[in-house]
């Protein structure tokens, strides 16, 4: 089965590319936008992942990929930053289109960013010494205060589209972590973390799903309005 991390990152963009040349949804003209967030996004994320991967709070299981690395990193690990935010963009981008008037009100959106920033802020302070808790909510803290003050919009969607989003992150985080299969495919340090699973996933993953989602979803926005401007 070392074949198993690609296919995850395979069958997660499969769907989303092919659907992209939907004559309604066009999804293809937000490539360039998209991929710039992409490449910017991963600028944070891959150092965090490698810093990470040679401290042992995580690491990855030989059994489920090709044998490949860069940095210390899988192949498919790499591709996974690249696979699973066009998903998630995409989907944003089609719920959108078929929803258009589902949306929180600002008040209620305020209010629920400020909790989830209370929480965050509190974790990460009284778990200072668990490295991904700490790093993980920190970055949600910075990055919910900074969508708030410049694009509180994209937040009124998000939260509900990212509730439909959790669907596919229980299958393919679920196998990632266990799920379904003799091993992991990433293992976790529960020294550096909460210790609390969601059925096989770490509660982190959840937060770090949904900024990995959201800094690539501001980011293309930013970019495709300003190409749209030209």
């Amino acid at each position: 089965m070392n074949y198993l991390y690609l296919l995850l990152n395979i069958g997660s963009l499969s769907i989303p590319f092919l659907f992209s040349f939907h004559p309604k949804l066009k999804f293809y003209k937000y490539w360039k936008s998209l991929a710039i967030s992409i490449a910017i996004t991963m600028l944070f994320y891959i150092p965090w992942d490698v810093l990470f991967t040679q401290n042992g709070f995580w690491g990855f299981n030989d059994t489920y990929f090709l044998g490949q690395k860069f940095l210390g990193l899988p192949i498919e690990e790499w591709l996974f930053f690249i696979c699973i935010p066009y998903a998630c963009v995409f989907t944003h981008h089609s719920l959108l289109y078929y929803f258009p008037h589902k949306k929180l009100s600002e008040g209620f959106t305020k209010k629920l960013s400020y909790c989830l920033i209370i929480l965050f802020l509190f974790l990460s302070i009284f778990f200072y010494s668990k490295w991904y808790t700490l790093v993980n909510f920190s970055y949600a803290v910075i990055l919910l205060l900074l969508v708030i003050k410049y694009n509180l919009q994209l937040l009124r969607t998000y939260y509900l589209t990212f509730i439909v989003m959790l669907i596919p992150f229980f299958i393919v985080n679920g196998i990632l972590t266990g799920s379904c299969i003799e091993n992991e495919v990433v293992w976790y340090n529960d020294a550096e973390n909460l210790g609390i699973r969601l059925f096989t996933i770490p509660i982190e993953d959840s937060i770090y799903a949904f900024t990995l989602i959201l800094t690539n979803l501001v980011l293309t926005e930013f970019f495709q309005s300003k190409l749209l401007n030209k």
